[in-house]
């Protein structure tokens, strides 16, 4: 049902998400990543006590009259996300218990080929105030190829690489969007009641699409997939239909700079990237001990000690260790989480010191 317009890349396209997905031309995008209202049916373990909602998530945008008309929505966005993925391109939606098991059925029943299914672990999860059910810790993540014909991307190496040489497994322990990365409104509380972490999202995109190639969220809300599409050098398209998150995403995005041409993150086997200790780079002064290190929402600090290591607060170890430390996360790749602070208080990634370092092949 496209109308046949160029696709509008690096664009927060305001509109329906049906309507809008309409208007793309077929067969256009790489890959897509969804967070569909999740249809809350069941809200009384999402309350506190004195009955007020956790996390502001009973929202207008998130009501159906039943499981038939919800189901209806899913079916139409799925169809028109089908229609404009390339034949070879995937698709990631996200859900937690209220949803995700009518999603799965309408991505089969589409055509739709299941890939995996993951598990995005919470560090931090909400409680549960009722203590009427479990703690609910976790969302579930769909990947899923266009069609069991697609020979789809899958960039095994850099996730192995990102993983500390072994297989990247299928239950990823992030924490909540919290402190500098939360967007917040004029009156300081949380702009969105969902924003997804950013380091969630990079998996995802490194996980399934090369440098240049276009991801498309449907349901954008306050802009963590264009923002990460944009500063891994993928172009990205994005719909939303809510003035307030759009206005967001975009000035969000205005403050990102993309990777300089030629300087693309590239997906590389792990036995063509440069073989460079840390303890090299601070041999040689280019990251003397002392140095503080960041990641790249100047969350957390890390001093460098003379043998090449990290300390941050009570953590110590590698510049990997220390990074999965402070994020509670089962692994972490120290070259792309910590940045050296530039004299002009701009960040530069460490991973850029390793591939300056390396000898020419």
């Amino acid at each position: 049902m496209g109308t046949g317009l160029d696709l509008p890349l690096d664009t927060v396209l305001r509109g329906d998400c049906i309507e809008t997905l309409q208007r793309l031309p077929p067969a256009s995008v790489h890959a897509i990543f969804a967070d569909p209202p999740y249809n809350l049916q069941l809200r009384g373990s999402l309350r506190r006590p004195d009955d007020s909602m956790v996390d502001g998530v009973d929202a207008e945008w998130d009501r159906f009259a039943d499981f038939p008309t919800y189901d209806a929505f899913t079916r139409a966005w799925l169809s028109e996300c089908r229609r404009v993925l390339r034949r070879d391109g995937t698709l990631w939606v996200m859900g937690a218990y209220h949803n995700v098991f009518r999603l799965g059925t309408a991505l089969q029943d589409l055509g739709y080929w299941i890939l995996n299914d993951v598990v995005w672990r919470k560090s931090n999860p909400m409680p549960n105030f009722r203590g009427r059910r479990f703690t609910n810790a976790h969302e579930t993540l769909i990947w899923a190829a266009r069609g069991p014909e697609s020979r789809y991307r899958f960039n095994y190496a850099a996730m192995k690489a990102e993983n500390g040489g072994k297989q990247m497994r299928s239950d990823w322990l992030f924490p909540l969007c919290t402190g500098a990365e939360r967007l917040r409104g004029p009156d300081g509380r949380k702009l969105h009641p969902t924003q997804k972490p950013e380091a969630l999202l990079e998996r995802v995109i490194t996980a399934s699409t090369a440098p240049g190639e276009v991801v498309l969220d449907p349901f954008l809300g306050s802009g963590t997939t264009a923002a990460v599409a944009k500063r891994l050098g993928r172009r990205y398209v994005g719909i939303e239909r809510e003035d307030l998150y759009a206005d967001a995403a975009e000035t969000r995005l205005a403050a990102i700079e993309p990777p300089a041409e030629g300087n693309l993150p590239q997906v590389v086997e792990k036995r063509d990237q440069p073989r460079v200790p840390f303890i090299k780079l601070v041999d040689k002064g280019l990251v003397p001990p002392g140095t503080k290190l960041w990641d790249r929402h100047r969350r957390w600090a890390a001093e460098v000690t003379r043998d090449g290591q990290l300390k941050c607060g009570r953590a110590s170890g590698s510049i990997h260790q220390v990074g999965a430390q402070v994020q509670e996360a089962p692994s972490c790749n120290g070259w792309t989480f910590w940045h050296l602070e530039r004299r002009d208080g701009s960040l530069r990634v460490l991973d850029e010191l390793r591939a300056e370092f390396a000898p020419a092949p």
